[in-house]
């Protein structure tokens, strides 16, 4: 029991590193589109563009910073969740093994007695008895301990699949922004194009 508990406490380190790290590289890629529209907002403020278009780059460039803050505050909100799931099922395979090791001494316990006092047989086979009734006890909590920490993993990969909708999310998102980006692009040109054409 103690060894299933222990790969479920490294299949949720493992989910937790995974998500993190997803995670901090959408924090990344956000924190270079900021900058990428920064210095589009100051390229076209030196190029003199119509004051729509600014206004238009420089809206964008906010909204981008806004959805740069709700990823890290998403971001430290699932670690808050996955340490918290990790520490329930820490607590569970500590007591986990409490619990063998009590019934471990108990049972070599009432062994060496029975070495000890054979002439008792029968006293010792009615505590025998009451060994294996505590015996299917622990059983029953291992198995309910073992059921929670199913739980608790299925938890963790219920909000590893939300996060992987978020990424998909942020994906289309990005499509977007580099279809807009290339409009932006092709009506400056048309704008550079009026400007620079040579009088008839």
């Amino acid at each position: 029991m103690a060894e299933a508990a222990a790969v479920a406490v490294a299949a949720a380190g493992e989910t937790h590193s995974v998500v993190h790290r997803q995670l901090r590289d959408i924090v990344l890629v956000q924190q270079r589109k900021i900058r990428s529209f920064g210095e589009m907002i100051r390229h076209r403020e030196e190029e003199s563009v119509s004051r729509e278009e600014f206004e238009d780059v420089e809206k964008e460039l906010e909204n981008e910073r806004l959805e740069h803050v709700k990823t890290k505050a998403l971001l430290s909100k699932e670690s808050e969740k996955l340490q918290f799931a990790l520490g329930e099922i820490e607590i569970l395979m500590k007591q986990l093994e409490r619990e063998k090791k009590a019934f471990e001494n108990a049972l070599e316990s009432i062994k060496n007695k029975a070495l000890k006092e054979s002439t008792k047989n029968d006293k010792l086979i009615s505590k025998c008895n009451e060994i294996e009734s505590q015996i299917e006890k622990q059983d029953d909590i291992l198995s309910t301990k073992e059921d929670q920490i199913k739980e608790l993993c299925h938890l963790l990969e219920k909000q590893k699949d939300v996060l992987k909708q978020q990424v998909t999310d942020f994906e289309i998102q990005k499509q977007q922004d580099a279809y807009i980006a290339r409009v932006l692009e092709e009506k400056k040109r048309k704008t550079f194009g009026k400007f620079h054409r040579a009088p008839k």
